[in-house]
């Protein structure tokens, strides 16, 4: 079964399930999807952040000479 059939599933169940019970549901759910809106962010490494402080300074030195980038069309 694919994620998208078994998401499809699982929206059904919920629509069936009766309003004064979607309550005790919400925590569930709330707690199965905490780890997907949570990622894991790795600290800099110390290229990384040299690099980072590097364009900082540029930036403080000079802000104007730092332009936005455009989105591309199909972005």
């Amino acid at each position: 079964m694919t994620a998208a059939v078994l998401r499809k599933e699982i929206h059904g169940i919920i629509d069936e399930i009766p309003d004064s019970s979607l309550p005790a549901l919400k925590p569930l759910l709330t707690h199965l999807a905490d780890d997907y809106w949570k990622p894991v962010i790795e600290p800099a490494s110390p290229e990384e952040s040299a690099m980072i402080d590097k364009r900082v300074r540029e930036y403080e030195k000079d802000p104007s000479s730092f332009v936005p980038r455009r989105k591309k069309a199909n972005s």
